[in-house]
């Protein structure tokens, strides 16, 4: 027997010790550590970032003076990257070590679990998210309440740090720039943006245009590898026909909570539930079913999407569609414009939840 839902009935109200409570290492990455990340022989610099990780975390139990200054080590320099082991941004007042880590590279090169490594080492209060659920923190909160939230912190992560939006990456770099005043550490990853960055630089002389502060003073690693989007989109499964979802579902969900939902009325309904909130919209569902998935043709829409797909795929949530293809989500003004990243993330993580469904189904009987 199956218990069914609907996302498009669920309206959570979270406190503000809810939301903090989610800034924490997703389930994916639930147990990593540096012990368990495996390092290609082939790509150095993927050993040397868990090196200079380790001793990053070990250093976090102590707050630095003088704030900014000291995290991006005062006046910055317009160049790009330096390799992993040849920092450009360390600090005397911290024995010559840095205040702040930025992790660079492609999609799939390990950046996420290293991050969640470091924070499972680092000592103390300590909070881990990506990008986009910082920058919807502030929304919830407001920008002085997440300050005053994160500051007791004594290591705050971001991960998937993003140059496609001026207006949030000014954001985050004023948030950064208060939490370092008040003495926390700072670590983050990025993937360099396709067609607009070359890969393995950071963005100097864009960063330092969009959010008025370089942060060619952090240590920034840039970690070697196969960038899978160079592979191109996964082939997503063939959607299951309408006639057919409801016996799969019985089928391969048996025992399970699942979110059964029409995909335009969700699509409307995530428009009235702030994107802070989407992952407490999801507590209890193992499993989802889209009915008439359509290409979204809005971009409000479509980064709102993007969010749930991010935290479907945190959770491991397995998807059943009818409708278009997944990789038919977002027109292709979308998968070449400025929020490209986002989109190409979301149809590769959607897919992969898609196969999941697929590999963990039951056999149907024979004869």
């Amino acid at each position: 027997m199956v218990h069914v839902e609907q996302l498009s009935t669920r309206k959570p109200a979270v406190s503000v010790e809810e939301l903090l409570a989610g800034f924490v290492p997703s389930p994916r990455f639930g147990e990593v550590s540096f012990g368990t990340y495996r390092p290609d022989p082939a790509q150095p610099t993927q050993s040397e970032a868990v090196d200079l990780l380790q001793g990053f975390a070990a250093r976090t139990g102590g707050k630095p003076a003088g704030g900014l200054r000291r995290l991006f080590g005062g006046k910055a320099k317009a160049n790009g990257a330096k390799p992993a082991g040849k920092a450009n941004g360390k600090s005397k007042a911290n024995g010559g070590k840095p205040a702040g880590i930025y992790l660079d590279g492609g999609f799939g090169v390990g950046k996420t679990h290293l991050l969640s490594s470091l924070w499972h080492e680092a000592e103390g209060p300590k909070a881990i998210g990506t990008f986009v659920e910082y920058t919807n923190l502030v929304g919830a909160l407001s920008f002085r309440k997440t300050v005053e939230a994160l500051s007791s912190y004594k290591l705050v992560c971001i991960d998937e740090f993003e140059l496609d939006d001026p207006g949030d990456t000014v954001l985050m770099s004023r948030l950064m720039r208060e939490l370092a005043d008040a003495g926390v550490k700072l670590a983050a990853t990025s993937n360099t943006l396709p067609g607009a960055l070359g890969d393995g630089r950071f963005a100097a002389v864009d960063f330092q245009r969009e959010i008025q502060v370089l942060a060619d003073q952090f240590e920034i690693l840039h970690i070697d590898g196969e960038d899978f989007r160079h592979r191109g989109l996964p082939t997503p499964p063939e959607p299951v026909p309408n006639s057919d979802l409801d016996a799969r579902m019985r089928r391969d969900f048996a025992g399970k909570g699942v979110a059964v939902d029409d995909f335009g009325i969700l699509m409307d309904h995530l428009t009235g539930v702030h994107p802070s909130r989407y992952r407490q919209m999801l507590e209890g569902i193992d499993a989802v079913v889209w009915r008439n998935v359509h290409t979204i043709t809005e971009q409000s829409v479509a980064l709102r999407f993007v969010v749930l797909a991010d935290r479907l795929y945190d959770k491991d949530v397995p998807i059943l569609a009818s409708g278009v293809p997944l990789d038919q989500l977002f027109t292709p003004e979308m998968m070449t414009g400025g929020y490209q990243k986002k989109y190409f993330r979301a149809v590769s993580r959607l897919t992969a939840l898609a196969r999941e469904a697929q590999e963990s189904a039951v056999p149907a009987p024979v004869g």
